[in-house]
């Protein structure tokens, strides 16, 4: 058996699961997610979601854990949200917002302007003597990591000084510069 899949979910106040024709609709205070999915089955029973599979076919198996993980993110996402958050280390690299365009400085001749989803809120936090913050709030956990990639790939970190875009809280793997 799968590890994880074999772990129930459990359904918090005020979320919903709804189980129809291969589709998983999870609604609660933050939205509405849904998820298809196949080679498993999925119920809903006294409070808490349960993925079985028929078989020990290695599709199957390999399938067991996915969707029980995509329910779960569906589940906490509806109820707490995720949330990533962006440093920009640099001198002169600037990050503000209006309203869901993204206005990026980052040592190019233009700045960088990104129209982000609207599923997605965006904030900046810009802070005398620190550095910028853009701040990415969303329940689909899928969708808060993409646009936070998309914007990191704009400038990642460079191993010597550590200029770019990082995560929150992310270590760098740091190189020596010229020995003299």
């Amino acid at each position: 058996m799968s590890r994880i899949g074999k772990n129930p979910i459990s359904i918090p106040a005020g979320v919903t699961v709804e189980v129809k024709d291969a589709v998983v609709v999870v609604k609660g205070k933050l939205g509405e997610l849904s998820q298809t999915f196949d080679k498993v089955d999925v119920k809903v029973e006294d409070g808490q979601v349960i993925v079985e599979r028929s078989s020990d076919v290695k599709e199957e198996r390999a399938k067991h854990g996915l969707y029980r993980s995509l329910i779960n993110n569906m589940v906490v996402g509806v109820s707490e949200g995720f949330t990533k958050e962006l440093e920009l280390v640099g001198v002169g690299y600037r990050a503000s917002n209006q309203g869901q365009k993204l206005d990026l400085a980052l040592g190019f001749s233009h700045n960088i302007v990104l129209n982000i989803v609207p599923e997605v809120k965006v904030e900046t936090i810009s802070e005398k003597g620190k550095n910028p913050i853009v701040k990415l709030t969303s329940s689909d956990k899928q969708l808060v990591g993409q646009v936070a990639a998309k914007i990191r790939s704009f400038r990642k970190p460079e191993p010597y000084k550590g200029k770019g875009i990082k995560f929150v809280g992310e270590e760098l793997r740091r190189k020596a510069g010229k020995s003299a």
